[in-house]
């Protein structure tokens, strides 16, 4: 197949591990032979003469560049932060010029866009122009949160109702395409997978000695971007309740985000900087030694598509405690983590529950590194090149 890749959600080199999940899933797809594949990554414009911290780096990023095998060319957009519903026609017309371009030379056989809203609602005005079936991706807050506001929910039933396809990273988000109308057949369940040469167990002590913690104590790690969603002043004062049974735990939070202020002022506020720690962003090829450190990790997230860090946090032998939301639910079952609800006692309960339990981390990781990218990107294919099947006959 010629597969032209649509989503802004992607890796550049001001951003390496920005969507890596979609790049993993893209880069083995990539490698299939008799695969050709183009990435267009569309991203904001802004003038590069404007100082400001959190946009000026869009204006750093190459118009086109190479990550590993992949081609990924970098288109700009006006994006007008309060005017929500033009996103993805804004993100459709500044992508136009070169996505017909790079058909004019390659001749595609299918768009695979990623994120429903703006980046499929964009990819499906493309494939209506140049004559393209496109199939879609779910991820998560593209149909979790966005189809309860009511100026986007119509632009996403729309683009819905237009592709040739829709794969879903998890049951609960088919069962949310559902919920919109869509019959089960034309939505297809394929979940994320781990990169099994990176996230691999590594002996506990030589992990801990290698970050410069003491070899006992116990040790969780939470690796998430530090936002509202994911909860932490939750994961904190849950945290806080089992410190009287082990006094010397610390909890490494890994990540970087608008909350980092809030955060520590919440832990100065309640004196635990020798137990929480804010470590700040590390890049995705050092987490496996946070992993393989930790006693276990935790997400205890409001909302979730397929969360990565779980599958990453089990293929390092780490069990995990996280929040019952989205696709977690299917990912950890008794032997490979502890499910809480969305409330400090609940995640307390599971974390002491955690802590004491004697786990059996060479099974967890067997389990974590049972689902590779090879065997995503297989499934995605299969269901491409049925879809585009179906496409012609009908």
């Amino acid at each position: 197949m010629r597969i032209l890749i649509f989503t802004s959600l992607f890796p550049n080199h001001e951003r390496p591990d920005f969507g890596n999940f979609i790049f993993q899933r893209i880069s083995h797809l990539a490698q299939k032979p008799g695969n050709f594949v183009k990435v267009v990554a569309p991203v904001p414009y802004f003038p590069s003469w404007i100082r400001s911290s959190r946009w000026r780096k869009y204006s750093h990023i190459q118009r086109e560049e190479r990550i590993e095998n992949l081609s990924v060319y970098h288109p700009r957009y006006f994006l007008l932060p309060r005017l929500m519903p033009l996103h993805g026609l804004l993100m459709f017309i500044g992508s136009f010029l070169m996505v017909r371009r790079l058909h004019r030379q390659a001749r595609f056989d299918c768009i695979d866009a990623h994120y429903i809203y703006p980046d499929g609602f964009a990819a499906v005005l493309l494939g209506r122009i140049l004559g393209l079936p496109v199939v879609v991706s779910a991820r998560g807050t593209d149909i979790n949160v966005f189809p309860s506001f009511p100026t986007i929910r119509p632009l996403i039933v729309w683009t819905l109702r237009q592709v040739a396809g829709i794969i879903a990273v998890s049951d609960s988000l088919k069962n949310a395409v559902m919920d919109l109308g869509f019959p089960a057949e034309k939505i297809c369940v394929i979940p994320n997978g781990v990169d099994t040469n990176r996230f691999h167990p590594i002996p506990q002590r030589d992990a801990r000695r290698s970050l410069g913690l003491p070899d006992e104590g116990k040790i969780a790690v939470s690796i998430a971007s530090l936002t509202e969603t994911k909860n932490h002043p939750l994961l904190i004062s849950a945290f806080t309740k089992i410190l009287a049974n082990f006094q010397s735990a610390r909890l490494f939070i890994i990540g970087d985000g608008p909350r980092r202020s809030a955060l520590n002022e919440f832990i100065s506020e309640f004196r635990l900087h020798e137990n929480v720690i804010l470590v700040g962003a590390k890049p995705n090829n050092e987490l496996a030694i946070w992993y393989s450190a930790a006693d276990v990790s935790c997400l205890v997230s409001s909302r979730e598509g397929w969360p990565n860090v779980i599958m990453e946090s089990i293929a390092c032998g780490t069990p995990v405690v996280a929040t019952r939301v989205g696709g977690i639910p299917e990912i950890i079952s008794p032997d490979l983590g502890m499910l809480a609800e969305q409330d400090s006692d609940s995640v307390a309960v599971a974390l002491e529950s955690a802590l004491l339990k004697a786990w059996d981390r060479s099974s967890l990781s067997l389990h974590g590194r049972s689902r590779g990218w090879t065997q995503v990107a297989a499934e995605v294919d299969q269901y491409l090149r049925a879809r585009i099947t179906y496409r012609a006959v009908v």
